[in-house]
């Protein structure tokens, strides 16, 4: 802390201190000498008990409780013996109690985080690699948008409470208590163990028909009719290598989860061959690229569904599918839950999900369902695929140190027949600033060939927009948080019920939510309350992010091997196995 001394302190005030401190000095020093070995033992375990040490990922955390703030304040550096991550302040703001509620200020749905002077130590601590955040040019309303004091900003978890309980409708509240409630019991049966464990629980991969998997690869030309999807389905569904992002960068596209999923489990050290020496039956049906081959040709909805039905069947004449009736079989969709339950009034997508057989499997999606309890949501694959831990350490200090020249950004398009649609407002809103502080990059039929770019926007940017598409949730959230770049929410359902094994529960650690309807009534410029955030915040949010959820928000290439991080797939597969863990001790 600081000490200010006044200067109209006179020489001999001065004198006076300078002979109390020699005198403290000589003092402490006799007692320092004369305190028995038991009483300074004592005194070591007392400092030791005010504070708490955590190692988690490649971060450590030193964290000191402070009395005045009834709090924790950590710092974090490296444990990688081969480089150095400089230290920054956690805001540990936001702890969950042993019941499941988020404890502490977040008890409180209507909190607010008034100024970061009753969240933060007195104390300069460095917050960056060369403090490279993006400071606004000017003020917002006549305020310095860099005074810490004029901070505001309404706690992302209240905002959603009020999303949730608007209007008062009960029976939207009811439902999205649901929701809650579903996406609770999936984080209970997340694995506390940060090593694959497979303790007689070994996996069985299916070797089905080739029409349900490997023959749907190869119809990839037919699949979208401007399109090549054969580029996006090489080097194991990675796509083909991005040469100028550099090592472990492909052009993958959103819906290749499925064959990416089913290459690396081919090579889990818990996979075995006889059924019998099972508890987990994984069933690598292609059912995304099922779906995605009808989208654009006209043909019936039974020959939609024919695939499908005729798994199904198949399933049933395997001794394993009648031991548990499915509950111990595995689906993972790389389409979105929507796409395979098709409703009577559309002829969008398949019935596959809404098959009586369906129910009790577990379906793993890149969007789930929010109110089907077995639909568990799983990152959209992004276009960074490690192979070790270095590639990884090496990708953090590069956007740690990134320049980040704009304040926000937003890749997407606005559509036209719907100017009031929260897409057309947010680009409206960002191409109007006076001063540079957003930037945008409009989705054209040929963007999604230009990773490049949305990349190096995103690693450029402070905050990332990220409005629901066709459908809640958006691959861009996930390319957005590797990049460094913290993601701005404007409905619940777009992260905070869907990914309920690598997203925490504690959403203001890595977003920031600002209720849609706010912007549809035009009573919010999203840029400007972005600017009301400080650095110290965002610097904050960006290291967890960087730090702690990035490892497991990608999926390593297909013969990657880990060692300190666990990735999306090794986070997803130990969660399956736990799971079925828990379910037997029931």
């Amino acid at each position: 802390m600081a000490i200010s001394v006044s200067k109209r302190k006179s020489k001999l005030s001065k004198r006076f201190q300078e002979n109390d401190q020699s005198f403290f000095y000589s003092l402490l020093a006799k007692v320092f000498f004369r305190i028995p070995g038991v009483i300074f033992l004592l005194i070591l375990i007392y400092i030791w008990s005010s504070s708490t040490s955590m190692i988690s990922g490649n971060v450590v955390h030193l964290c000191v409780s402070s009395r005045k703030l009834n709090n924790l304040y950590c710092l974090s550096a490296g444990t990688q013996p081969s480089f150095e991550i400089p230290v920054s302040l956690v805001n540990e703001s936001h702890i969950s109690t042993s019941n499941g509620e988020v404890g502490n200020v977040n008890k409180v749905a209507d909190f607010e985080v008034k100024s970061s002077i009753s969240t933060q130590p007195s104390f300069e601590i460095p917050v960056s690699l060369g403090n490279d955040s993006y400071i606004p040019a000017g003020d917002v309303e006549g305020r310095n948008v860099q005074k810490v004091v004029d901070y505001e900003l309404k706690s992302s978890i209240s905002a959603v409470r009020n999303y949730t309980d608007r209007g008062g409708n009960e029976a939207l509240t009811d439902a999205y208590k649901d929701v809650e409630e579903q996406i609770q019991v999936h984080r209970s049966w997340a694995s506390d163990s940060d090593h694959e464990s497979c303790d007689g629980r070994g996996i069985y991969v299916y070797e089905l028909p080739p029409k349900f998997n490997k023959d749907l690869l190869a119809q990839c030309r037919d699949m979208i009719p401007w399109m090549d999807f054969c580029r996006f389905l090489s080097n194991k569904a990675l796509g083909e290598p991005i040469q100028k992002l550099g090592k472990g960068w492909y052009h993958t596209h959103q819906y290749s989860l499925e064959p990416i999923f089913h290459a690396r489990i081919l090579k889990h050290p818990c996979r075995v061959f006889d059924p019998n020496g099972a508890k987990l039956f994984y069933v690598p049906y292609y059912g995304g690229l099922d779906i995605l081959r009808w989208h654009f040709k006209n043909v019936t909805d039974d020959v939609k569904d024919s695939l499908g039905s005729d798994l199904v069947r198949w399933l049933k004449s395997q001794g394993p599918w009648y031991r548990n009736l499915g509950k111990d079989h595995v689906f993972v969709l790389g389409k979105i839950s929507w796409d395979f339950r098709r409703s009577e009034k559309s002829s969008w997508g398949t019935r596959f999900l809404e098959l009586d057989e369906m129910q009790n499997p577990i379906k793993l999606l890149i969007e789930r369902q929010p109110w089907h309890i077995n639909d568990i949501g799983l990152p959209h694959p992004t276009y960074f695929h490690p192979h070790t831990d270095d590639d990884i350490v090496s990708w953090q200090l590069k956007i740690i140190k990134s320049n980040r020249k704009s304040l926000v950004s937003f890749a997407g398009a606005a559509r036209p027949d719907s100017p009031n649609n929260i897409r057309s407002i947010l680009i409206q809103q960002c191409i109007s600033t006076s001063n540079g502080e957003c930037k945008f990059l409009n989705y054209t039929p040929g963007i999604y060939d230009q990773p490049e770019s949305i990349i190096e926007l995103f690693t450029e940017s402070e905050f990332c927009l990220q409005p629901p598409g066709d459908s809640p949730t958006r691959k861009s959230v996930f390319d957005s948080l590797i990049s460094g770049c913290i993601p701005v929410l404007f409905n619940p359902l777009t992260a905070y019920y869907q990914y309920p094994w690598h997203l925490p529960q504690e959403v203001d650690k890595y977003s920031i939510f600002i209720d849609e309807n706010e912007l549809r009534n035009k009573s919010v410029n999203v840029v400007e309350r972005l600017m009301r955030i400080p650095s110290r915040v965002r610097e904050n949010m960006r290291r967890y992010i960087v730090y702690e959820l990035l490892p497991g928000l990608v999926y390593g290439d297909s013969n990657s091997k880990f060692d300190k991080f666990q990735d999306a797939f090794s986070i997803t597969v130990n969660n399956l196995l736990q799971r079925l863990k828990r379910l037997n001790e029931l």
